[in-house]
């Protein structure tokens, strides 16, 4: 009779099987829950994953099952999946950093004047990204030291929306430079990528390394105003960003339509959670100036009143004033001048579109910074 494999057993196994994207035995990487061998040869084996709904689930699941079945006296094996907790992701964060300490974020100092505005979507398409660049933009041509941070991950798009498509950043004495652009300093993903093409697909760990990273690494030097340009949706990335800059204030882009409004409040509303503030709401692609009657007659192509129910039930969720900061009208330049890397708000200042942002960045620009995570330094008198 074959003689069962013990739980040593089990462990040595799992040992050779390697977290797929980090590289690393998951038993070192503390991945293991448990290991139960039954009488009859029926290995159950609980692993965590990083995050819920990991993409590389089933990966994981066929070969710790593969490596488990490889053992004498394996009759069958059963994978049960659980999700690391906060605590979990936080020592898994620090292992791969090798015991490091963390580099310090200079914008959560207590003396940092810096504003720093997350801009968020509650979906893609909203144009929140070419938003954001021209925000960044006319911020810069008005004077204002404005950096910005490519932090949608996996859909980078600002390099070419402000024509630095390729560009690599230059690393002086293990500081990262960013690339200027329209005056705006700059740094993206996109710019530490062997080929443009490859997709980015990254868990938990290494989305909060990478946006750490752009934060600690990067020479930024004295900042008025830093944008940060979100994936859509509440995910690792706006989960991260509230632990390492919880003083970033949120700002939400819509567009008119009532369904798209409410996946945007729902966006917003994360703040909640995160004990953040929200700066404002834009409404993008607001209307379509007729280009028969003029531009003071419009056309509403995706409906009304989108942008203010967002701010609306903003207010109402988190009991603070939540302004609209302004409407976009709908302009084929704007989408034209993205792809030629140079924003509507230099090439076409002038443009409704173009006005409408300027007179945002400006409020953005010039608004007092919120007291959310910020240190007071105060101490009690002997």
């Amino acid at each position: 009779m074959t003689a069962l494999p013990s739980v040593e057993d089990v462990n040595a196994a799992l040992a050779g099987v390697q977290d797929p994207e980090i590289k690393k035995p998951i038993t070192e990487l503390g991945m293991v829950k448990s290991v139960d061998v039954a009488d009859d040869g029926r290995v159950t084996v609980e692993v965590y994953l990083t995050i819920a709904g990991c993409p590389l689930r089933d990966t994981i699941t066929r070969d710790v099952t593969a490596a488990v079945m490889a053992l004498d006296g394996s009759t069958s094996v059963d994978v049960q999946l659980d999700v690391m907790s906060d605590e979990q992701r936080k020592e898994l964060q620090k292992q791969l950093r090798g015991g490091a300490p963390e580099k310090e974020i200079p914008f959560t100092k207590a003396d940092s004047l810096t504003r720093i505005y997350a801009v968020a979507s509650g979906k893609g398409g909203v144009g929140k990204s070419s938003v954001t660049a021209n925000l960044a933009a006319a911020m810069a041509a008005d004077g204002v030291s404005v950096g910005l941070v490519d932090a949608d991950i996996y859909g980078h798009s600002a390099p070419r929306m402000l024509g630095v498509d390729g560009a690599r950043p230059t690393v002086v004495d293990q500081m990262i430079m960013p690339i200027p652009a329209h005056e705006v300093k700059l740094i993206s993903t996109e710019m530490f990528k062997k080929d443009r093409d490859t997709p980015v697909a990254w868990r938990g760990p290494m989305l909060h390394r990478a946006l750490q990273q752009f934060l600690t690494d990067v020479f930024w030097g004295d900042l008025d105003v830093l944008l940060l340009d979100l994936p859509p949706g509440t995910g690792d990335v706006a989960i991260s960003l509230a632990q390492l800059l919880p003083n970033a204030e949120i700002v939400v882009v819509t567009t008119p339509q009532l369904a798209a409004a409410e996946v945007a409040e729902r966006a917003g509303s994360i703040a909640i959670q995160t004990h953040q503030q929200v700066a404002g709401v834009i409404e993008n692609m607001s209307y379509m100036p007729c280009p028969h009657c003029g531009p003071e007659h419009r056309i509403d192509v995706f409906g009304t009143g989108g942008g203010q129910s967002v701010a609306d039930g903003l207010a109402r969720r988190l009991g603070a004033n939540v302004p609209m900061l302004g409407e976009v009208p709908l302009d084929m330049h704007l989408r034209e001048s993205g792809d030629d890397g140079k924003p509507l708000v230099l090439s076409e200042p002038d443009a409704p579109a173009s006005v409408a942002m300027h007179d945002m960045a400006r409020r953005l620009s010039h608004r007092q910074r919120g007291l959310a995570g910020m240190s007071l330094s105060l101490s009690p008198s002997s």
